[in-house]
């Protein structure tokens, strides 16, 4: 029997010496979907290094590390009770390893541990394999939040931590 060997994944809090390695996932994650972006939403969306190391004081980010290289980030922004997540992001080349997985495991952890009780985050429509995940992750589409950034279509989701298992 061939059984494939997952390669280690190694999760951890992200550094301003990543911020280039960050910008560079954002990218490659998000290249193939630029044209149903706006070119301002889609800028917005990918961050630059400098605008990453600024995030670095706004909330703790997280980078997935594969073979010494950053393949996965996402970062989370405190807003009252609840955590904005944002800037979500698998390299294309390391899809398929449960990167995803291992990272909202890592901002929910965060999350119970400094007494958050919720989680959001905006979505684009077109983003279907993401939305499979935050709904495998318990999230559910909320009439509430923005419709749009720059133009492009956008969504929120939920997920409360106060009844975990409770359908809401």
């Amino acid at each position: 029997m061939n059984e494939e060997v997952r390669p280690e994944v190694e999760i951890r809090r992200a550094v301003a010496n990543d911020a280039f390695a960050i910008a560079s996932v954002l990218h490659r994650s998000f290249a193939g979907y630029e044209a149903s972006y706006t070119p301002e939403a889609f800028a917005v969306t990918i961050s630059s290094p400098e605008e990453i190391r600024g995030r670095l004081s706004e909330g703790p980010i997280w980078v997935a590390v594969l073979d010494d290289a950053v393949v996965g980030t996402v970062s989370v922004v405190p807003q009252g009770q609840a955590l904005y997540i944002r800037s979500m992001a698998v390299d294309p080349a390391a899809q398929g390893k449960r990167i995803g997985h291992g990272l909202l495991e890592c901002v929910e952890e965060f999350a119970a541990r400094n007494g958050f009780r919720g989680l959001f985050l905006s979505t684009t429509p077109f983003l279907t394999q993401a939305i499979r995940l935050y709904e495998r992750h318990g999230f559910q589409r909320s009439d509430e939040g923005p419709d749009n950034l720059f133009g492009t279509p956008l969504f929120r989701m939920v997920k409360s931590l106060d009844e975990p298992n409770l359908p809401k």
